[in-house]
């Protein structure tokens, strides 16, 4: 089967259309918010007011929304497509968020999407998908294990027509600006498998029982993570998301393409600082010639050249294999998808460390965006699944491949070499 991911006339005209706005109109804007050139930064109202002046122009613009379905404002773009937008966005801070293409928002649409009745749509995912409204994901528990679902402390218990739920999460991205929460708890007691116990519910927010008690503070300061304190918290019935026990399931679907457009904004973020260690390499000299010109130099830019073209590859092909999925249940991404998000985001680290290493002082400094950049990228390797995770189930994929076709075809791509 022959792979081809030239970009017709169409996409192509919508991705310059997408990169102008990117560089003319959203990092002017960026530079103004963020008080960058001397100005003072944008604060309270002010800075809200200009954000969200930027999504309107995004909206006018028709680059909104790009991973959803026409019918739901969307772009309906595939995720080969998706990918070609989300690498031009990334390339600002903001650049996600004005497209309204943002974790962990567009994870949850996308589990809305399939998993929500006709009612929750109307609720929940209209709104998001018209910019009105913020959610969250509520699963990562501090006591276990993040990367394995079936630990899952927090627990509900039927009430009535209510379901009554105490627990404990954190890391829960976006909680203090969400309207809605996703919450994935236990509610099965002897599941005939350890995947069938946990179920999903919709949680409105501010809500009685739900207790956001801290901002977890990171590497990087503050970060719209929070800590939550879950006590009797009271949910109807209906706002359970998907089947009873099918929180696992619902988890894992919305984690692939989550995973993949994480990988995504690296790539963007890795060209950036790609871009900026061969500008630096061209114009600062030392011991009689430019950086350019020395071995060492041209070897991390060589790395850094093939690391992010490797990634560019991964990310397509895993992507292919999504849209290919899309229209046949029997195709298996998984795979792809967890070697892609295992390699691309350990090349960003490297090629952002490579960076600022060409910058010296200046890059370790915050006068560059390179030292913010870095601390971002360190939680790449265990955001979405740990490196270990995902080397394990890549092995075990691998080794599952060799045990029933007699080669590791099948695991390393079923490609057509």
């Amino acid at each position: 089967m022959a792979i081809d991911f030239t970009l017709t006339p169409e996409l192509e005209e919508l991705r310059m259309r997408i990169r102008a706005f990117v560089t003319d109109v959203i990092m002017p804007a960026e530079a103004e918010i963020e008080g960058h050139g001397g100005g003072e930064p944008l604060g309270g109202k002010e800075r809200i007011a200009r954000l969200i002046a930027l999504r309107k122009l995004a909206h006018a613009e028709g680059i909104w929304l790009p991973h959803m379905p026409p019918e739901w404002g969307g772009m309906g773009l595939g995720h080969v497509e998706l990918a070609m937008v989300q690498a031009e966005a990334a390339k600002s801070r903001y650049g996600p968020w004005v497209f309204n293409c943002q974790a962990p928002d567009e994870g949850n649409m996308h589990t809305l999407l399939h998993w929500a009745t006709d009612e929750q749509k109307e609720k929940y995912l209209k709104p998001l998908c018209e910019g009105k409204t913020w959610s969250c994901f509520a699963m990562t528990e501090p006591e276990v294990a993040g990367s394995d679902p079936t630990l899952i402390q927090t627990k509900a218990y039927e009430d009535g027509d209510e379901w009554v739920i105490n627990g404990h999460k954190w890391f829960i991205s976006n909680a203090r600006r969400a309207s809605f929460a996703i919450l994935v708890c236990r509610t099965e007691d002897d599941p005939d498998i350890p995947q069938a116990a946990n179920s999903a519910f919709i949680i409105d927010l501010p809500q009685e029982g739900w207790n956001d008690v801290r901002e977890v503070e990171t590497m990087h300061g503050g970060t719209g993570h929070s800590e939550i304190v879950i006590t009797d918290l009271r949910v109807h019935k209906d706002q359970m998301l998907g089947g009873r026990g099918q929180g696992h399931l619902l988890g894992q679907y919305r984690l692939g393409p989550a995973r993949l457009a994480h990988c995504m904004r690296w790539i963007a973020q890795a060209e950036t600082a790609l871009d900026m260690m061969v500008d630096r390499s061209l114009n600062r000299f030392s011991h009689g010639s430019l950086l350019a010109e020395k071995q060492g130099i041209q070897w991390m830019i060589a790395d850094s050249t093939m690391e992010l073209y490797q990634s560019k590859l991964m990310v397509l092909h895993a992507a292919s294999k999504i849209d290919a999925a899309s229209k046949d249940d029997s195709v298996d991404f998984k795979g792809e998808v967890s070697m892609a998000k295992h390699f691309v985001a350990n090349m960003l680290n490297r090629v952002i460390d490579r960076a600022i290493q060409v910058h010296g002082a200046l890059g370790y400094s915050t006068d560059t965006p390179l030292a913010h950049m870095y601390q971002h990228a360190r939680w790449a390797r265990f955001a979405d699944g740990a490196d270990e995770v995902h080397q394990m189930r890549i092995a075990q994929r691998t080794i599952a491949a060799y045990t029933d076709d007699g080669s590791t075809r099948r695991g390393t791509g079923d490609l057509p070499i």
